[in-house]
């Protein structure tokens, strides 16, 4: 199967519950039903042919606005006890993961191929009083990357229908991390409950093997917690289901002579938590 199979096959899956796992309004895409789903004729259309930026912006202006507004319930669960510093949110769509860490004191950077995108965040920023914490950047991740160090990178549900080198990306989200910075990287186990139409050419990477991809040297890098988590969603027929999503937290080991704000207590990674679903109104692919 080639990339492009795989990135279309795998969008189909989740963009359907995108558009009806949340308030009436539409959804959001491959970061913020997130992740985690941004339908519209062009989420089941061809997409050969078109860029990453006009295929994205073509769905994003299909509608006044695709996703629900609220953030990811795993970054919240992830990242509310970490000290505020500098985050990066990797393809940050309307924005609500962004402008949730700008208001706990963050300062971010949000990224996005879409700029209709990028410009309701924007809005959305300054109705929150939050304009002055983000800066909204827009990339094509496939050519260029945000420049600086961050304590924290959010990647929710990178999926696209467009040819996404994922593991490369990922890659680089890695090196731009801050010693003791924390890499948080969601994405779904597989295709949800009522897709009847079954993609055996569908492969969801696992946390194991995200992180074998990631090839991060092991005595630079601590893993905190690396497993599934279940959610609450609403079908395209207003059927309650549920769907799993996988997890990857990670942090870089501070140098000796820096402080240590974002650690964890304990000494080894976290795979006992309690399976505490979503609501169905966060965003998330």
């Amino acid at each position: 199967m080639t990339a492009r199979t795989q990135h279309r096959a795998t969008a189909a899956c989740a963009d359907r519950e995108r558009h009806h796992d949340m308030v009436p309004v539409g959804h959001r895409g491959s970061h913020e039903d997130s992740h985690e789903d941004r339908g519209t004729t062009a989420m089941n259309g061809d997409a050969s042919g078109a860029s990453a930026e006009e295929y994205w912006d073509t769905r994003y202006s299909a509608n006044d606005r695709i996703w629900s507004g609220k953030p990811n319930a795993l970054l919240i669960r992830e990242v509310s006890e970490l000290s505020p510093g500098r985050a990066l949110d990797l393809g940050c769509g309307e924005g609500a993961d962004a402008i949730w860490l700008a208001q706990r004191g963050w300062h971010v950077t949000a990224v996005d191929v879409s700029r209709i995108a990028l410009a309701r965040a924007a809005e959305h920023a300054r109705q929150e009083g939050v304009a002055d914490r983000i800066d909204w950047q827009w990339h094509d991740l496939t050519e260029s990357f945000p420049a600086g160090a961050f304590d924290l990178v959010s990647a929710h549900f990178l999926h696209s229908e467009i040819d996404l080198p994922r593991e490369r990306i990922l890659r680089t989200a890695a090196a731009s991390l801050s010693a003791g910075g924390v890499l948080l990287i969601v994405g779904h186990v597989g295709c949800p409950s009522w897709e009847t139409g079954h993609h055996p050419d569908i492969h969801f990477p696992t946390p194991e093997e995200v992180l074998t991809s990631l090839d991060l040297p092991p005595a630079e890098w601590e893993l905190l917690l690396s497993g599934e988590h279940e959610r609450r969603v609403t079908g395209p027929d207003g059927q309650p289901a549920t769907r799993t999503d996988n997890l990857l937290k990670l942090r870089r080991r501070p140098d000796d002579n820096s402080p240590d704000d974002n650690g964890p207590d304990d000494n080894g990674p976290d795979d006992s938590r309690p399976d505490d679903s979503a609501p169905t109104s966060s965003d998330g692919e």
